[in-house]
């Protein structure tokens, strides 16, 4: 195709920096045009790394939405704006990549996918974790019917000590939340796709906020402000789904847990299980034994040589823009995101009042 796509990017801090834009760049198929932060600096900074030569930058993203001649953007704010801008996004003609979550609210997020409908824009969620090795190789075996039906699932976000203490992680206004609506979307995300299941019956949830007040906490990026930590630092989470099935969400920034994992999870089926907890283990009963399999996932096989492989977030760019290009299905699909926010919205709702939520 001898048109490039043209890329705006909303939202010039770290999530862009580290992920989206990098990622981008590598793809001969589009070109960086547009860059757009309220702290004018970072634009330009994004600009002169990633841009081309003649892109402009901007510190109103409803200026770059002007611009007819962007195919795509990418918004990478903080949660609370995810929702107006991809709204205003579809409305203004673009295609729309929006990091995760895809909003703080249920309604705000199905705002989103109606917009999408709407404008006949694709809309699609930053769940890059679907890219990794695990869990592609993972998705082929649940895929392949050999665990049957699978009715129980552990998602894990448990981090010991990684309280991010960057931007406005700490910040409920800014956020919706904590470590469930940061690093818990990920997990759920990855163990809903997996089981192929997105018909929640009820939510019942608790969230913690029990480190957030201390000092000397040997967090991994220093010690935190107790002053701006204004969300939890743990929830939990259990989900009956409409056919029976349930699922375990744990998420933490700081617990007294001595065994981290994260966008990790575990799946129980009739037949066999499959976990992500020290690399893929598929097990299940062969010849009257109990069996653990163990793929190798390495790209290696020659001495000194650990092969090549592809970042899970330059797999991902690269996938969505395929499906901006041929006009297909994105990977992650809004519906599904929309699943995964409303399930975290009702772990919220149900720490709050006590109660449990149920869906129609």
């Amino acid at each position: 195709m001898d048109k490039k796509l043209k890329i705006g990017i909303i939202g010039c801090g770290g999530i862009a920096n580290g992920k989206h834009m990098p990622a981008l760049s590598t793809l001969k198929e589009v070109e960086l045009v547009a860059f757009c932060d309220i702290v004018e600096e970072r634009a330009v900074k994004a600009a002169d790394r990633f841009g081309t030569d003649d892109a402009k930058v901007y510190t109103d993203y409803k200026e770059l939405l002007k611009d007819e001649s962007i195919d795509v953007v990418h918004v990478c704010t903080p949660n609370r704006s995810h929702s107006f801008i991809t709204i205003d996004s579809l409305e203004a003609g673009k295609h729309v990549m929006c990091e995760k979550p895809m909003a703080k609210t249920y309604e705000e997020a199905k705002a989103m996918l109606d917009a999408s409908k709407r404008t006949g824009k694709k809309l699609t969620i930053g769940y890059q974790n679907r890219q990794t090795g695990e869990a592609l190789y993972s998705k082929a075996v649940c895929e392949s019917g050999v665990l049957g039906d699978i009715y129980f699932a552990r998602a894990y976000a448990i981090r010991r000590r990684a309280v991010p203490t960057w931007g406005v992680f700490l910040n409920e206004y800014e956020q919706g939340g904590g470590p469930l609506i940061d690093i818990g979307t990920h997990a759920l995300d990855l163990t809903l796709w997996m089981m192929n299941n997105y018909e929640p019956k009820m939510v019942v949830g608790n969230t913690f906020k029990k480190l957030g007040d201390q000092t000397q906490t040997a967090n991994a990026w220093g010690d935190w402000d107790p002053k701006e930590f204004t969300v939890e630092d743990s929830a939990f989470g259990y989900i009956v789904m409409k056919n029976g099935a349930v699922v375990s969400l744990d998420t933490s920034w700081a617990i007294n847990l001595a065994d981290p994992h994260e966008a990790e999870f575990a799946l129980a089926g009739v037949n066999g299980g499959i976990d992500t907890l020290d690399g893929v283990r598929v097990n299940y009963v062969k010849h009257g034994r109990q069996v653990i399999e163990k793929p190798d996932l390495k790209h290696g096989g020659v001495a000194f040589y650990e092969g090549v492989s592809q970042k899970p977030s330059d797999l991902d760019a690269a996938k969505w823009i395929h499906a901006v290009l041929n006009d297909t299905d994105p990977c992650v699909l809004p519906e599904q995101a929309l699943c995964v926010t409303q399930i975290l919205e009702a772990i919220y709702t149900s720490a709050k009042t006590g109660q449990p939520v149920f869906f129609d």
